[in-house]
């Protein structure tokens, strides 16, 4: 009777783990936060225990390169639409091992399509009800296809199904503003933080379908496939149809900040404030 088995009434986040060590776990718990408050939901934990826990977790399951998935619906109670009052938050967290082929990806670089976003308005909500997702993602799949980026209506870029997206044009990165519109990821966050760093002129704002199909390099971000490369997009080349020069830039700056990560989190500093 758990709610979120009926209704998806739920959220979740999935933290990427290297060496053993969750990476930006605390940018991570404060997205899991508002995901909360977006569906007024109240955190069954303090953050401090909930890190305290993940960390438990991924420690005991051993694995060195992994994900940890946290899960919090608003609990079981009788099948109704409205909140039930007695109900208490179900949490769940499961570490599991990483098997990527992201290598292979960044090296050769995706092809991605582009479908129509039916989604529904509170995309910066991290739900569980992934729905319009899964069948975007099986689409491309069935396409050929590594990732499906959305599109709303005036031709609006939106963001990935699992990823947010960047485009290169005239040498500026541009990226969709965070709004409700998507899920402000927190690569996406890192990626921009660096890209500025780095001298990049970069923009968040409006993206349109047009643009996209002119640019001259064009990425994807996620905690689990990390910086991307796209080279085809709706079966035409994008640039020179290989992967652009500002992906592997970001990618090694990543590099960087992890291993910064690593030499910090020995001391309990998980979050990294200036990438």
């Amino acid at each position: 009777m758990d709610r979120g088995y009926l209704f998806g009434d739920g959220v979740y986040e999935v933290v990427r783990v290297y060496n053993q060590k969750p990476f930006a776990l605390d940018r991570h718990l404060e997205r899991l936060e508002r995901s909360l408050s977006g569906i007024r939901l109240k955190n069954p934990l303090s953050r401090n225990e909930l890190q305290s826990l993940i960390l438990t977790l991924v420690e005991q399951a051993g694995f060195l390169d992994a994900i940890a998935y946290l899960q919090i619906t608003r609990g079981g109670g009788a099948r109704q639409h409205a909140f039930p009052v007695d109900s208490h938050p179900t949490l769940a967290i499961f570490v599991s091992p990483v098997h990527s082929s992201a290598k292979e990806y960044r090296e050769r670089g995706v092809k991605i399509i582009t479908l129509p976003d039916d989604r529904w308005a509170h995309c910066n909500i991290k739900s569980i009800n992934l729905l319009p997702n899964i069948l975007a993602k099986q689409t491309a799949k069935e396409s050929g296809a590594y990732e499906a980026v959305f599109i709303r209506d005036n031709n609006v870029v939106s963001e990935g199904s699992s990823s947010n997206i960047f485009a290169i044009t005239h040498g500026e990165i541009i990226t969709p503003p965070a709004d409700k519109h998507i899920l402000a990821g927190v690569t996406r966050g890192y990626s921009l933080e660096m890209a500025r760093k780095a001298g990049y002129s970069v923009r968040e704002e409006t993206l349109k379908l047009e643009e996209l199909r002119l640019a001259e390099e064009i990425f994807l971000t996620s905690t689990t496939m990390e910086i991307l490369p796209v080279v085809e997009l709706d079966g035409n080349p994008v640039g020179q149809g290989q992967p652009g020069d500002v992906a592997p830039i970001l990618r090694s700056a990543s590099q960087v900040l992890y291993a910064i990560f690593l030499i910090r989190f020995s001391s309990k500093q998980y979050f990294i404030d200036d990438p």
